[in-house]
């Protein structure tokens, strides 16, 4: 019984995101109005999002009124789209693909790249590919340890395959869903992408691409690498609006987690990368990207930490 529950749990989790995507299609950001300077970097900035993600569902923004606001202090932003889901080599390579678009068209030499949740490992993958392209590397929430709710799917897949096939085949219409609103054709493999964000799948990304990530538990990794900036930054809790339809949605993954304080999907230390500003930011995994009309806790603006990472950023010449 007790599994029983739980699964439904995952099932309606799975389901929520999928309507409330569906449903958030009338809300967009604010027009850009440039204000002041104090976050134009040196080389653009390039956002990369995570799994279940996307550049924009019609005006649904998946960074919802960040890149607005970091342009409205000085930044220049490019938005990409890769796999909604698929292994984190594929979703990299995808994403290398359109970096080199945005220097050959822009002529900036570099970008600064900033990665969501699976968007970690895509950043990664571009900064050890081509190290002469990229000025820094900045994970949001990013699974570098992986996460304990792709691990306990995976443990409920070896003893009850149906449930996580039934999540499989939902997840992959989302993706197809993802792909036809927004415009894509991208591949979809959502086991792969599953695995990809788990304890093992991430450890094994890790041992080919171990640069930023801390040697010892829940410590900071190298600062920079093959004169790459690494930053990270990350929040705990799950539950701060009820009317945010993610916080209820994050409250159950949440469950999931036993090992470490958690934002829902991704857990506290396991978020480490390069030099970590802050893991402990009071907003869940969707706060992080103001996604659901920017209903986020009171005591942060998920929004406001990317302007000041865009200081942050101008300060140290990248």
């Amino acid at each position: 019984m007790k599994f029983i529950v739980r699964a439904l749990l995952v099932v309606l989790a799975l389901l929520a995101t999928q309507a409330f995507l569906i449903a958030l299609s009338a809300s967009s950001p604010e027009p850009t109005v440039h204000l002041d300077d104090r976050a134009q970097t040196r080389y653009p900035i390039v956002l990369a999002h995570g799994m279940m993600g996307f550049d924009h569902l019609g005006p649904v923004q998946y960074w919802r009124g960040i890149p607005q606001r970091l342009q409205a202090h000085g930044a220049t932003v490019h938005v990409t789209q890769v796999s909604a889901f698929n292994a984190s080599e594929v979703r990299g390579q995808q994403l290398l693909t359109q970096v080199e678009a945005i220097v050959a068209r822009t002529g900036a030499g570099k970008v600064n790249l900033v990665g969501h949740s699976h968007g970690n490992q895509s950043i990664r993958y571009v900064a050890a590919q081509r190290p002469d392209l990229v000025a820094s590397v900045t994970s949001v929430t990013g699974p570098t340890g992986g996460s304990e709710v792709a691990d306990w799917l995976l443990a409920v897949d070896k003893t009850q395959p149906w449930f996580v096939s039934t999540l499989e085949v939902m997840a992959r219409g989302l993706g197809r869903l993802i792909n036809r609103v927004s415009g894509a054709d991208l591949p979809q493999d959502v086991r792969a992408g599953l695995w990809a964000v788990s304890s093992e799948g991430a450890g094994a990304f890790t041992k080919k691409y171990p640069a930023g990530v801390p040697t010892q538990p829940c410590g900071e990794g190298a600062h920079e690498v093959n004169g790459i900036r690494y930053y990270s930054w990350s929040g705990v809790g799950t539950f701060f609006r009820a009317v945010n339809p993610a916080d209820p949605v994050m409250a159950l993954t949440g469950l999931a987690f036993k090992k470490e304080a958690s934002d829902g999907l991704v857990g506290r230390c396991a978020s480490h990368l390069g030099q970590v500003i802050r893991d402990d930011y009071p907003m869940n995994h969707v706060h992080a990207v103001n996604l659901f009309w920017g209903i986020v806790g009171p005591d942060v603006d998920p929004v406001e930490l990317f302007v000041a990472h865009g200081e942050r950023l101008k300060a140290a010449g990248l």
